[in-house]
């Protein structure tokens, strides 16, 4: 497995190596992912039994943006995943910003139906990472040529993808604002996703994948139960960047003049033909 975590920079604090590693108590670790994994359990529960999705949904007319996001993203990630095998850091193809771009990849491919409304919903959930990445940069160990470029063009295009999605509108719409169901289950997968597959593969291998073995320098939660206040505080952030960028969104795809293209983003899109009436299409 060397190809996939021998070129992990150790060196970097809290970045990999036994002291990260042995940073939280092993009972206690234990003990804090049976509590978490009980309550994220309850959480999807609850939230499936709530969720609804649109029976049909029709789209406007794409003249080419969604193929072109789609090469770019594919170009991105492909160039990441070249550094990843470049430096023998494979493992970090796990952390959710990479899965979150793998996500949209298959947005912007997949045929319209309901799998991808309920996977691009799922996904708004996941803009706290791009946020994060920004805020708290980690580029350090990027030296390779363009890679540290490649790491602020990447997150800044996982906010471009959702938008131009949300703007071409049927099988790509959202949920009511007032409606927290999906923010629910999202989250609550998230946390299985990191106290499951994350800290599994993070534990043996000694690597710090998204501060599930030890906290980050400025945690400012730094201590036994840094990985507790985490799962509140996303818990709050994860909802809330998600509603705020389906605000913000609206407000630019529905009453800005110069961008509006729409009446809203949660019900399905008609799209006008040259008739005057309206036609039922799929651009893909």
């Amino acid at each position: 497995m060397d190809w996939a975590y021998s070129g992990v920079n150790k060196t970097v604090p809290r970045n990999a190596g036994p002291e990260c590693a042995n940073f939280l108590n092993p009972t206690w670790r234990r003990l804090e992912t049976a509590i978490v994994l009980v309550m994220a359990a309850a959480g999807i529960r609850w939230a499936f039994a709530r969720i609804t999705l649109p029976e049909a949904a029709y789209v406007r007319r794409d003249r080419g943006g969604r193929r072109t996001l789609l090469v770019l993203m594919s170009l991105i990630w492909g160039m990441e995943i070249g550094y990843k095998f470049s430096s023998s850091t494979v493992i970090y193809l796990l952390n959710p910003c990479h899965v979150a771009t793998a996500i949209q990849i298959y947005l912007l491919a997949a045929s319209p139906n309901k799998m991808v409304t309920a996977v691009f919903r799922f996904h708004l959930n996941l803009l706290n990472g791009p946020l994060l990445a920004f805020l708290f940069p980690e580029t350090d160990s990027r030296i390779l040529p363009l890679e540290a470029a490649i790491y602020w063009i990447q997150h800044g295009m996982m906010f471009v993808v959702p938008y131009y999605l949300l703007r071409l509108g049927g099988v790509y719409n959202v949920e009511e604002l007032s409606d927290f169901s999906w923010n629910v289950l999202s989250y609550n997968i998230n946390i299985v996703y990191h106290f499951v597959i994350l800290q599994t593969i993070a534990a043996p291998t000694e690597v710090n994948l998204n501060h599930m073995l030890c906290p980050a320098i400025l945690d400012p939660f730094e201590g036994p139960y840094y990985r507790i206040a985490a799962v509140v505080h996303q818990a709050i952030l994860c909802p809330l960047i998600c509603k705020a960028f389906c605000l913000i969104s609206t407000f630019f795809l529905t009453q800005f003049w110069p961008t509006k293209v729409k009446k809203t983003l949660c019900c399905e899109v008609y799209a006008p033909n040259t008739n005057g009436d309206h036609s039922h299409q799929h651009n893909d």
